[in-house]
């Protein structure tokens, strides 16, 4: 009963983590920082990163790989917007750091989907199969077009506001 709660929480805090990451990036691609969605975004994605080691331990899972690089992107992003703010490459750091971060949940996602929902468990049983090898693809390409936009037109926004 715990644990499901426990894991009810932390898939919503992923979501928050996920949409307000979708919203930054609307605002990344328009060359504005959204402050209060920034926040949101980034903590929630801490947040959800943290509490993915506090599940029970049944041996070392490809999961703590990814929480642990998340967790330091996430370090990276922080550093760069609230000490070094913005300021000459920290900008395109923040954005390449917060992109990677916001990709590694949807990749987990993913993952969980194809675990999840029967049409896609069928499809990809082991998640060995083409299906879900195509899907991580098309997301992982998906996130390396948006961040070169992105770092481009934050980058040429502060440019342009100088």
């Amino acid at each position: 009963m715990i644990l499901e709660a426990f894991t009810l929480t932390h898939t919503l805090i992923s979501l928050v983590g996920i949409f307000s990451g979708l919203v930054v990036v609307y605002g990344l691609l328009n060359g504005r920082q959204l402050n209060g969605w920034t926040s949101t975004f980034l903590w929630t994605t801490v947040l959800t990163s943290a509490t993915g080691f506090l599940f029970p331990y049944h041996g070392f899972k490809p999961s703590y790989v990814v929480g642990v690089i998340s967790l330091v992107v996430l370090a990276i992003a922080l550093f760069a917007l609230y000490r070094r703010n913005l300021e000459g490459g920290w900008r395109n750091a923040y954005v390449v750091t917060a992109m990677m971060a916001l990709y590694l949940n949807v990749f987990v996602l993913v993952v969980q989907l194809f675990r999840r929902v029967p049409a896609l468990k069928a499809l990809a049983p082991t998640q060995t199969e083409s299906p879900f090898k195509l899907t991580q693809l098309v997301v992982l390409l998906v996130f390396v077009g948006i961040t070169i936009v992105a770092t481009t037109k934050f980058r040429r926004a502060q440019l342009s506001a100088a």
